[in-house]
Parts: structure tokens; C-alpha cells; sequence
């Protein structure tokens, strides 16, 4: 994949993919300078989404994480790029993943942790129905072993749908806040 280098490149979720469904969903990332909703059942579709949030941001404290860290803390001082992935199906199933530029450092999945870290949205997107994020029972989520820069997502959909922020190492195609 070829980045061009005209102006700020926020590139930071590489891929996705859907390996196995209950529906017809595909991939799809996002673009955050569209204006869009997400929450409160806004896409109801078996897609599976990514958009990037605030990029190389150095967090001014440490920020607790449900996957990953160093025992569950990503420590202040780290410079993070942040990242929204969200499966908002009616009654769907899928598996599959969300390929990042860089390392995996940790994913916020459930809804203390995230609304602990909305200070790294820093973006046009509305949230919709905050206190419904997170996974429902039964979802999984993971970092690859062999590859720290995928994450594994088997997820059930059903209203709200199931809505993480994934937290990578410095991105080398995001820009610097």
C-alpha cells in the first residue's frame, strides 16, 4: 500500500477483513472528517467497521485497558494512536480482523474504560448512545500472537452492537496532534 505524502495521512487502519458471517458484511473503514453518527443502531448492517480517532497523541496519564498493557495500564508519558472499531448488526455473527500500522498496545472493551478515554476521539463523529458500548457476553476480541499489529474480533451483534477503541504505538502513517 502506497501512502502519499500531500497533507496530513491518517492511513492507520490498514485492512479488515470478514472470514466467516452469519450475514453478507465486508469491511469497511470509515473516513472521520465525514460527519457521521455511530451508536443507537445508526448503521444496522453486517459490516464490520474501523475509523481512526486522535493519532500520536502523548497521553498526559495513563489510561487503563480491558486487553493488553503492561498488567492492564498503558502508562502516561506513551504516545498512542487511537482507533474505533464497531460491528452494529441487527443479529449478525462474524469473525474476523482489523490490520493497524502499528504495534497493538491495548483495547478498551468495556464501557468504564471507554468513556475513560473519549478525551482521544478528537473527531467530527457523533457518539450516539455512550453508555451501551462495549462487548456483549459472548464477544471476543485479541491481539494476534505471531502479529501484534491485528486484531481478532468474533462478535454477535444484536442492538446497540458491540463497539471497542484500540489503542497502537506511535502510527506512522497518522499525523502528529
Amino acid at each position: 500500500m502506497l501512502l502519499s505524502a500531500a497533507g496530513p495521512v491518517g492511513a492507520v487502519v490498514l485492512d479488515g477483513e470478514i472470514l466467516r458471517q452469519s450475514g453478507t458484511g465486508q469491511f469497511v473503514k470509515l473516513d472521520p472528517e465525514d460527519v457521521f453518527a455511530v451508536g443507537e443502531d445508526t448503521f444496522d448492517t453486517d459490516h464490520l467497521y474501523a475509523f481512526d480517532e486522535d493519532q500520536n497523541i502523548v497521553l498526559d496519564r495513563a489510561i487503563r485497558v480491558d486487553i493488553g498493557g503492561e498488567m492492564g495500564v498503558i502508562p502516561g508519558g506513551t504516545t498512542v494512536a487511537s482507533h474505533y472499531v464497531f460491528f452494529d448488526s441487527v443479529r449478525g455473527r462474524h469473525y474476523g480482523y482489523v490490520y493497524f500500522d502499528a504495534p497493538i498496545l491495548g483495547v478498551a472493551a468495556f464501557q468504564d474504560t471507554m468513556a475513560a478515554t473519549d478525551f482521544l476521539a478528537n473527531n467530527e463523529v457523533v457518539y450516539l448512545s455512550t453508555e451501551l458500548r462495549g462487548l456483549e457476553e459472548g464477544d471476543q476480541v485479541w491481539i494476534d500472537d505471531e502479529d501484534p499489529h491485528k486484531l481478532w474480533v468474533y462478535w454477535a451483534g444484536s442492538s446497540p452492537g458491540d463497539y471497542i477503541r484500540v489503542f497502537t504505538e506511535w502510527s506512522p502513517g497518522g499525523h502528529m496532534m
